[in-house]
């Protein structure tokens, strides 16, 4: 028995090839369910934020600054809840806003760039300024020793 000759691979077979790799990659990738975009933790962003802040983060202070309105009408407590245990709802908006306490929402503070944006526009919201570092890293403090 002889075995056949090698098939030589052409253009067109190369092109036809990687059109269906392309289809099926987009297909895949279109309905997949999206990827969880956690690239941190809670105790790896309050590093984060107590480095930058150069010292310690303050339980105690994180939560006085989470239920104070700053001079504001609005504290973080007045759309997320205190303890901030359940989902809150938008002072203004009123749109369902999950859990912040990583306790019970355990996708909190886990995208850094989730947490970047939040923090700036809620921070603003709240003070009509950024937080600092040693603001956010005390918030972050008290949320994360809140018990279930």
């Amino acid at each position: 028995m002889t075995s056949a000759p090698p098939r030589r691979t052409t253009t067109r077979t190369l092109l036809r090839t990687s059109a269906v790799a392309s289809i099926f990659a987009f297909a895949t990738a279109a309905f997949a369910p999206p990827a969880a975009a956690a690239d941190t933790s809670p105790a790896q962003q309050l590093e984060r934020f107590a480095r930058a802040a150069g010292g310690a983060a303050d339980a105690g202070r994180g939560r006085e600054f989470f239920t104070r309105t700053h001079g504001g009408k609005w504290s973080c407590a007045s759309c997320h809840g205190n303890p901030p245990l359940a989902d809150g709802k938008h002072a203004g908006t009123g749109k369902r806003i999950d859990a912040l306490a990583p306790a019970a929402n355990p996708r909190a503070f886990t995208d850094t760039a989730r947490v970047d944006k939040w923090f700036k526009r809620n921070c603003n919201d709240v003070l009509k300024r950024e937080c600092t570092p040693a603001e956010k890293a005390d918030v972050l403090a008290w949320l994360a020793a809140l018990p279930r």
